[in-house]
């Protein structure tokens, strides 16, 4: 006996949960940054100031981050790169074109001064994300004690007002002595501005740093995949040769399975027509010529981008 529609549906809901939950279980870095940035609504928190400010070490007119390499490949360090999105302050929209300014100190904690080593300027994408690499900052005494590792933020959305602000990471154990680290509430609170950091497959270290802030931008992919379609599986992440994409669409339309740069061009298209509910798959086989780095695969329904993931695709 044939099977009824709605139960149909209902098991496929089903098996795409089941397959969410069991990505983001795993190591899957793009899958841990999209989980965060979906549930980024339900701990939406204004970011706040820091209590040092910009402190005495910025330097003017920094450079543009190329190919996401805040830190250059001879520099000296453990190797770490940083994402997340910028949000408006209820969550409810993601802020492309925002400035973000970087700057830290080299892993013996000192600042380069006189030119621009360690210091950066990315615009985030059209959805609202931005992602450096850099090595972890070392540490520098402030009176008797040390401050813990830390990049400098200045976040300035178009036609908005500039936030200046401070980064820190879990398990340091000069936190709980700074003064600024160890501000847990008021203007200065840092509590959200310490972030866990784990390690990838490639062996570095990684952590992702949401940030609210006063702006407008356009309404972002929390949760328009729920009801359209969605990337459940992209394996293996990071990846060489080829990357096997596995989707869903939820109802009759039009989908795009679309891969960008990280500056935002299309680099490839996947997929581009009219498909039934169900689930796909696709296989991604980028050109020899192809840099390594940072890549994002979008799935379009209808025109409107429903779900957004970050790969990496590592070099030969």
């Amino acid at each position: 006996m044939k099977e009824p529609k709605a139960r149909k549906r209902r098991q496929f809901l089903k098996n795409m949960s089941l397959a969410t939950l069991a990505l983001g279980m795993g190591s899957n870095a793009s899958a841990r940054d999209s989980d965060k940035a979906e549930k980024t609504e339900f701990n939406c928190k204004e970011t706040t100031l820091d209590y040092y400010g910009e402190g005495p070490f910025y330097t003017d007119n920094p450079p543009t981050i190329v190919d996401g390499q805040l830190a250059g490949a001879a520099e000296e360090g453990e190797r770490m790169i940083i994402s997340g999105r910028v949000f408006n302050l209820d969550c409810s929209q993601v802020i492309p074109n925002a400035l973000v300014d970087v700057w830290h100190a080299d892993h013996q904690g000192a600042y380069d001064n006189e030119g621009f080593r360690l210091r950066g300027q990315i615009l985030t994408n059209d959805q609202g994300f931005y992602l450096f690499e850099t090595i972890k900052p070392g540490k520098y005494k402030n009176g008797n004690r040390f401050r813990p590792s830390h990049i400098h933020y200045k976040i300035t959305p178009p036609g908005f007002p500039t936030l200046i602000t401070q980064l820190y990471f879990d398990e340091d154990e000069d936190l709980a002595s700074d003064p600024a680290s160890s501000i847990t509430e008021g203007e200065f609170d840092a509590t959200a501005r310490i972030i866990p950091l784990g390690v990838n497959s490639e062996g570095k270290l990684e952590g992702t740093f949401d940030i609210m802030i006063t702006g407008e931008g356009v309404t972002g992919l929390n949760d328009l995949h729920i009801n359209k379609g969605m990337l459940y599986e992209i394996s293996p992440n990071p990846f060489r040769n080829q990357l096997l994409i596995k989707y869903g669409v939820f109802r009759r339309a039009r989908v795009s399975l679309l891969v960008y740069s990280l500056s935002g061009h299309l680099v490839a298209t996947l997929e581009e027509r009219t498909l039934s509910p169900e689930k796909y798959e696709a296989i991604w086989e980028p050109s020899a010529g192809l840099p390594a780095g940072h890549y994002f695969i979008a799935l379009k329904i209808n025109d409107l981008q429903v779900h957004y993931q970050k790969v990496i695709r590592t070099g030969y």
